[in-house]
């Protein structure tokens, strides 16, 4: 065996399977399961993508960065899926696109599937929603069977102060990333934006932008993730850069 730097396309060992979701409005939907290789995970992220009509999907690179490396580095299950009427390399999941208002129907799907699956339990599940994945996440994911809730770029577009207010009546961690210069919802926005929810604690991401472009802010995203679902798994603060072991790819 030999040492890999972790490079943007580097993907280390898991288990991975296809699955599929069912919706109660008779939908299916296709993702992926990355569960770490010879070990049940300690924690669950049920991931929720970008705007597929602006390009995002379950492959989004963030989620699927997170699904490469958080199940060998922090022994956290990834949950990605391709929300309806969206595709990419896995397939297209059923239905159209329904700007957040059916999509409910996918977002329990995606809860229901991590809450019961077995062989391995999924345990502490939380959200973790990318811009339009975050107004899902508010407007639709306050599940009793959900830990909490991780936001990455939050537009606030869709999800409205009752949302914010059932997320704060339920006493549930909320924490939003918000780059420094986001295109939608910069930092001091950010805060005046989630006041109202009142235990969400709101993190700048220095010189970040809406998209995370480069590897400098995917660590720094999965470092967040990591630090809310599985702090134990960071060392001074952060995931290891480096790979003592197999690779599935290298990323060269």
């Amino acid at each position: 065996m030999s040492v890999h730097e972790i490079r943007s396309g580097t993907i280390l060992p898991a288990r991975r399977e296809d699955i599929e979701l069912h919706t109660a409005d008779g939908l299916t939907l296709v993702g992926e399961l990355a569960l770490p290789l010879d070990r049940d995970p300690v924690a669950t992220l049920v991931t929720l993508h970008p705007l597929p009509t602006a390009g995002g999907f379950m492959d989004s690179h963030v989620l699927k960065k997170a699904s490469y490396r958080l199940p060998a580095l922090a022994d956290v299950a990834v949950l990605r899926f391709n929300t309806r009427g969206t595709s990419s390399p896995r397939g297209t999941s059923q239905g159209i696109f329904d700007a957040g208002d059916s999509e409910r129907y996918d977002v329990a799907a995606a809860i229901e599937f991590a809450e019961f699956h077995e062989d391995p339990a999924l345990p502490h599940r939380w959200l973790l929603g990318w811009s339009f994945g975050t107004d899902l996440t508010l407007m639709h994911g306050l599940d009793p069977s959900i830990e909490g809730a991780i936001l990455m770029s939050p537009p606030l577009r869709w999800s409205r102060p009752e949302h914010l207010q059932a997320w704060t009546d339920s006493g549930k961690p909320v924490s939003a990333l918000v780059p420094e210069h986001d295109d939608f919802l910069q930092p001091p926005a950010a805060r005046e934006g989630f006041a109202p929810l009142q235990q969400a604690k709101v993190v700048t991401i220095e010189g970040g932008k809406h998209l995370w472009v480069g590897e400098t802010y995917v660590r720094r995203a999965l470092d967040e993730i990591v630090a809310v679902v599985a702090p134990d798994r960071l060392v001074d603060g952060h995931l290891p850069t480096t790979w003592d072991g197999d690779v599935v790819s290298s990323g060269d």
